[in-house]
C-alpha cells in the first residue's frame, strides 16, 4: 500500500465499517476510498468468523484504524480477550496505520513501528462530570490521539466535550452519543478534532447516533467545517423530524459561506443553560419550534412587532451582548394566502384556523391583524380559548368545526402529517366550492385535505409555500444575504421525497 497517514491538522471523517463477512468488509472499504473517504475504520469484533489480518490489510486501498471492541464496550466480540489481544498486536506488527485500544488494555499493547496509537473511553451510560480526569488517565497512556466517546443526557454535555478537545495537549476525538449529541459530532472539527466518526450508511449506524458519511459530507459539510465557521441551528424536542437542516445548508453551501446549520435536540429544561452555552459554541442565530417557542421569549433582550403580538419565537438571533427574538411564521403564513388573494381582500373575510399550537397562533395573529375575521377550534379547548383571547378572535368547539361558514380554511394541526398521510382533518363533504383551503403541513406537500379540496374546486395553497418563506425570511435574518429560494425549495422537495420513500 503507497497511501500515507493523513495529516492531522486537517481534520477528518473516519468511516466506521462493521460487517459480518470479509469480503462485504473489503468491498465497502474500496468503495469508501472511491468516494473520497480519507480515513476507515474495521470493525473486527463484527466478523462472524475467525478474522483474516491479511486479507483485509494487504492492499488496503487507504489509511485504516483497527478497532475490535468488546461487548462492555458497545461491541460485538464474543471471542477470548486474549484472542482480542493477540489481533490488535497482529495488526500492530503488520504496520497498520492506526490501532484503537481501551485505556485499560493499552498498557498491554507497546508501541512498535509507525502504528499510531489511539486510547480509547466509551461510556454508554452518561458523559461523566469529570471529563478532564477522564482525559488526563487517557493522555498518560501513550497515545498519539484520545477518543472520548460518551452518552449525552442534557445538550450542556455538547460544549462541556467540545470545551475539553479543545483544550486537549494531545490531538483528542470527543463525541456525545445519542441524538443530543449529534452537535459535537458535527462541530467536532470546529474545536480541533483530528477527525470524527461517521458509518458507511444511515441505517447502518455503529453507535448511537451515528451519522452516515453522506450525511456529514453532503448534508453539513464538514469538510468545509474550521475554527471560524459560524454555527446555526434548530432547536426542538424531538428533533428527528426537522427538515431545516436540509434546507439551510443547501442554501449556505449555495451562497459558498463558511457557515453550517446543525440540529439541536433540546429538551425543554435545557432551553436556558442551552441559550447560554450558545456563545461557546459559536451559535450566531436559531430557527426555534416545539416546544421552545414561547419559553424562549424569556430570554430575549428585543423582539419584534409579531414576536410581541403572538407571544411566541421561531427565530433568534445573537448580536454580541443582544438577543433578538422574531416570528417569521406569521409573515410567510400571511404571504402565502396572499397569493392567492390581494391583502383588501382579507378585510372582513371569515378564516376558520384548525389548531391552537404555535403555528396555529401566528397564523391567527397575521390573518387578524390583515383584517380577516378569525374563528378558532382546536381540541384542546382550554388551549384554543386562550389563544383567541390573546390574538383577539372567536372560537368554535372542534365538534363543531364544520359548522363555521368561512371563505378561508386553514389547518395548523398535524393531521395528515407523514407518515399518517390518510388523514385529514376536515370531513370533504364540507368543502365548497370557491373556497380557499391552506395546509401548513410540508411533508407531504399534497395532503388528503388539499386533495379533497380541489375535488371540490376549492383553491389551495400548501404548507411548503409557507416553509420555504419563513425560512427564507430566517435565511436573511441569519446572514444578511438574499435567500436563493429556489435552491431552498428544491432541497425541501429532496427531502420530503425521501422521507416518502
Amino acid at each position: 500500500m503507497s497511501e500515507t497517514v493523513p495529516d492531522e491538522e486537517k481534520t477528518m471523517i473516519c468511516v466506521s465499517i462493521g460487517r459480518g463477512r470479509h469480503k462485504q468488509m473489503i468491498a465497502e472499504h474500496r468503495h469508501l476510498v472511491e468516494q473520497g473517504v480519507e480515513l476507515v475504520e474495521l470493525r473486527l469484533d463484527y466478523i462472524r468468523r475467525a478474522v483474516s489480518l491479511k486479507r483485509l490489510l494487504t492492499n488496503r486501498p487507504g489509511p485504516t484504524v483497527v478497532t475490535c471492541r468488546r461487548q462492555q464496550d458497545g461491541g460485538k466480540w464474543a471471542g477470548s480477550e486474549e484472542a482480542r489481544l493477540v489481533l490488535l498486536r497482529s495488526a500492530v506488527a503488520d504496520g497498520v496505520e492506526y490501532v484503537d485500544l481501551e485505556d485499560d488494555i493499552a498498557g498491554s499493547i507497546p508501541r512498535f513501528g509507525s502504528t499510531k496509537r489511539i486510547v480509547s473511553y466509551h461510556n454508554f451510560r452518561e458523559t461523566p462530570q469529570d471529563l478532564d480526569s477522564v482525559y488526563q488517565r487517557l493522555a498518560a497512556l501513550d497515545p498519539d490521539i484520545v477518543k472520548i466517546a460518551t452518552m449525552a443526557h442534557q445538550s450542556h454535555d455538547n460544549l462541556r466535550m467540545l470545551r475539553m478537545v479543545k483544550a486537549a495537549k494531545v490531538p483528542t476525538v470527543g463525541l456525545c452519543m445519542g441524538d443530543i449529541g449529534t452537535p459535537s459530532r458535527i462541530l467536532a472539527g470546529k474545536f480541533g478534532s483530528p477527525f470524527t466518526f461517521a458509518t458507511f450508511h444511515h441505517e447502518r449506524s455503529l453507535a448511537p447516533g451515528q451519522l452516515s458519511y453522506r450525511q456529514m459530507r453532503e448534508l453539513y459539510h464538514y469538510d468545509k467545517i474550521d475554527a471560524e465557521t459560524e454555527v446555526f441551528g434548530v432547536i426542538a424536542d424531538p428533533i428527528g423530524h426537522s427538515l431545516s437542516p436540509r434546507v439551510h445548508n443547501a442554501a449556505l453551501r449555495a451562497l459558498k459561506q463558511n457557515r453550517v446549520y446543525v440540529p439541536f435536540r433540546v429538551p425543554r429544561e435545557d432551553l436556558a443553560p442551552f441559550i447560554q452555552d450558545c456563545g461557546e459554541l459559536g451559535v450566531k442565530g436559531l430557527s426555534v419550534t416545539i416546544p421552545h417557542k414561547e419559553e424562549v421569549t424569556n430570554y430575549i433582550n428585543s423582539s419584534d412587532e409579531f414576536v410581541k403580538g403572538i407571544g411566541a419565537a421561531n427565530t433568534v438571533i445573537f448580536d454580541g451582548e443582544r438577543t433578538l427574538g422574531y416570528n417569521t411564521d406569521c409573515t410567510a403564513a400571511v404571504g402565502s394566502v396572499l397569493t392567492l388573494l390581494s391583502k383588501d381582500d382579507l378585510g372582513g373575510r371569515t378564516a376558520l384556523i384548525l389548531g391552537s399550537g404555535g403555528v396555529a397562533r401566528a397564523v391567527a395573529y397575521g390573518l387578524h391583524q390583515a383584517g380577516a375575521d378569525v374563528t378558532i377550534s382546536g381540541r384542546n379547548s382550554e388551549k384554543t380559548r386562550e389563544l383567541a383571547i390573546q390574538v383577539e378572535c372567536k372560537t368554535i368547539d372542534w365538534t363543531e368545526r364544520h359548522k363555521a361558514a368561512c371563505l378561508l380554511l386553514v389547518n395548523c394541526t398535524p393531521v395528515g402529517m407523514h407518515p399518517n398521510v390518510d388523514e385529514s382533518p376536515f370531513d370533504p363533504s364540507f368543502l365548497r366550492r370557491g373556497m380557499i383551503v391552506f395546509d401548513t403541513i410540508y411533508n407531504p406537500e399534497q395532503t388528503l385535505l388539499l386533495k379533497n379540496a380541489r375535488e371540490q374546486q376549492c383553491r389551495t395553497v400548501s404548507g411548503v409555500d409557507m416553509f420555504i418563506r419563513q425560512a427564507a425570511l430566517q435565511f436573511k435574518l441569519f446572514t444578511g444575504d438574499k435567500p436563493p429560494i429556489d435552491i431552498m425549495h428544491s432541497a425541501l422537495k429532496r427531502a420530503t421525497g425521501a422521507a416518502r420513500s
